[in-house]
C-alpha cells in the first residue's frame, strides 16, 4: 500500500465518519489527504471504490473490538457473548462518536448498491460470528439468540449515537446476559 493511498484512506475514515459519506466530495478528500487528482483516481477509479475500502477498515477495527472484549471475558462462550457488549463502551464514549459506521453507511447507500452489500455483509459476519458463539454455549435456538444480541448491540450503538446515555452500555450487557441465560437454561 503507497503512502498516498494511506493517506487518502485515512482522510476518508476521518471525513466519512464524521460527514457521512454524499456529504463529502472527492474533491475535499483530494484537497484533505494532500495527493493530487490523478494520484486519488490511480488508487481509487471511483468514489465508491473509496467508500469500500473505508467499510473494510471500519470492519477491521469495529471487528477486532468485538473479538477482542468477547475474548477478554474469559473462555466460556456464554460469558463471551456478554462481554463482547464490553466494546460499546469504548466506542460510544469516543469523542465524535456517531453511532454504527454500518448502519449510516447503510442509511446513504441505494440498496442492492455494493456499498450497500458491503453493509450488509458485514452485518452477516457479525451475526454468524455471534450465531457460533451462542451455538457453542448451547443455546436452544443459536439463531434467535444470536438475532436478538445483534438486535441489541445495533441498539447500543445506535443509542450511543442518539441519547448519549452513558449507561447504555451497562444496561446492554445487562439485557445481553439475560437473555443468554434464558438462552442457555442458566437463569434462575
Amino acid at each position: 500500500m503507497s503512502s498516498a493511498r494511506d493517506r487518502i484512506l485515512d482522510t476518508a475514515f476521518r471525513l466519512f465518519y464524521a460527514r457521512g459519506l454524499r456529504a463529502v466530495g472527492v474533491d475535499l478528500l483530494i484537497a484533505e489527504s494532500g495527493v493530487a487528482k490523478a494520484t486519488f483516481y490511480k488508487h481509487f477509479p471511483a468514489k465508491d471504490d473509496l467508500v469500500l475500502a473505508y467499510l473494510d477498515r471500519v470492519d477491521d477495527v469495529w471487528s477486532g473490538q468485538l473479538h477482542a472484549a468477547a475474548e477478554a471475558a474469559g473462555p466460556d462462550p456464554a460469558d463471551r457473548l456478554v462481554g463482547l457488549f464490553d466494546a460499546l463502551s469504548g466506542a460510544c464514549r469516543r469523542e465524535g462518536y456517531r453511532g454504527c459506521a454500518f448502519i449510516n453507511a447503510a442509511a446513504e447507500a441505494v440498496p442492492g448498491s455494493p456499498v450497500h452489500e458491503r453493509t450488509v455483509a458485514h452485518k452477516a459476519a457479525v451475526l454468524a460470528w455471534v450465531r457460533g458463539l451462542a451455538e457453542q454455549a448451547g443455546a436452544q435456538d443459536p439463531d434467535g439468540l444470536a438475532r436478538a444480541l445483534t438486535l441489541l448491540l445495533d441498539g447500543g450503538l445506535a443509542s450511543g449515537a442518539l441519547d448519549a446515555d452513558p449507561d447504555a452500555p451497562r444496561r446492554a450487557r445487562e439485557s445481553a446476559r439475560l437473555l443468554v441465560d434464558a438462552a442457555t437454561g442458566r437463569a434462575a
